[in-house]
């Protein structure tokens, strides 16, 4: 592999690598591949299963014991796929909020904190829900829902609600 910037040949070599573009100061990737231009000091870093990577970070992050930082709350947020306007109308809150959070102006509260974390924890098995609904619901009032369920072929289903 040529370097991009002079030319001269890299050289490849594996070595623990800490990830700052996640946006979090404390995660470092042992054993990846770095190629380095003894020459002008350009480096690249390959990191394989981008995706997986994110999903695994996410998941330490979200069962971590202690308040969310601002950076981690930023890539939950990203990981979501929500820009700050999308996570504000989900999470209930004004997007300066989220902004101040994201900042480190004011922390996550504790009932905020815990949102993001099943938010997260849960993506993948409620992609069907439509989180517009979220914006829906109204905080001054609570009726209790009346449900329909019926169990058909060895299945629970929702007949009416």
């Amino acid at each position: 592999m040529k370097c991009t910037e002079c030319g001269t040949t890299m050289k490849t070599q594996r070595e623990n690598y800490r990830y700052d573009e996640s946006g979090l100061k404390k995660v470092t990737l042992v054993g990846i591949e770095v190629s380095r231009c003894p020459r002008c000091g350009n480096y690249e870093v390959s990191i394989p299963h981008m995706e997986d990577l994110h999903r695994l970070i996410a998941r330490a992050v979200i069962e971590k014991t202690t308040r969310l930082t601002s950076e981690e709350v930023r890539f939950l947020r990203k990981s979501l796929g929500w820009s700050g306007v999308d996570f504000a109308r989900n999470m209930g809150v004004t997007e300066e909020t989220v902004s101040r959070w994201e900042n480190g102006a004011v922390p996550i509260g504790p009932q905020a904190d815990r949102l993001l974390r099943l938010m997260v924890a849960q993506g993948r098995l409620t992609t069907t829900y439509p989180t517009e609904r979220l914006s829906q619901i109204n905080p001054k009032k609570a009726t209790p829902a009346r449900l329909q369920i019926e169990a058909r072929d060895d299945q629970w289903e929702l007949v009416a609600a």
